[in-house]
């Protein structure tokens, strides 16, 4: 099981997220993923999506059940596209989105974003350094990511920001 802790700025309260995948065959496997609020002492998100991958095209397909604090439980579909910008994959474009409708199929929300990825292995001893610049489509707001090993931080251009602790 991967477990992390996280904290936003818009939240101002400490999140346990936990996640489990269980394999269904060599390219699928069912992920499972919740976040306990721990000012709330509530769950404040739950998924469960069956998850499929294509390794030849580096993309994957999922399909699943959300439930958000905010928006009750909602159907999920969402994608992914990477392509390799170098050989040795260390730079990719990657193209993401997300599609999600209530239970009566009513209200929808989309998400999508592009981005770049530039991973540098060794950046120092026994350190990897992960950084994405992207933009996010439906918000229209560029954002940054800096991954080092066990810690990561995002921000965007709105201001918005969050930290993550993987244990």
């Amino acid at each position: 099981m991967e477990t992390s802790l996280r904290y936003s700025g818009d939240s101002k309260a400490l999140r346990i997220h936990a996640k489990e995948k269980f394999s269904i065959d060599s390219k699928t496997h069912l992920q499972v993923y919740g976040e306990l609020d721990t000012r709330t002492g509530a769950p404040s998100n739950f998924c469960a999506m069956i998850r499929h991958f294509y390794p030849d095209l580096h993309t994957s397909l999922g399909v699943g059940l959300r439930y958000d604090k905010c928006d009750k439980v909602q159907y999920t579909l969402r994608g992914k596209r990477s392509f390799l910008v170098t050989n040795n994959g260390l730079v990719n474009f990657v193209v993401k989105g997300r599609y999600d409708v209530d239970q009566e199929f009513e209200g929808r929300k989309s998400e999508g974003a592009a981005e770049f990825t530039f991973s540098i292995i060794n950046f120092q001893r026994d350190q990897d350094v992960r950084f994405k610049l992207g933009y996010e489509v439906s918000e229209k707001v560029p954002y940054l990511q800096i991954r080092e090993n066990n810690w990561t931080l995002d921000v965007d251009m709105k201001g918005r920001w969050n930290i993550r602790f993987d244990l």
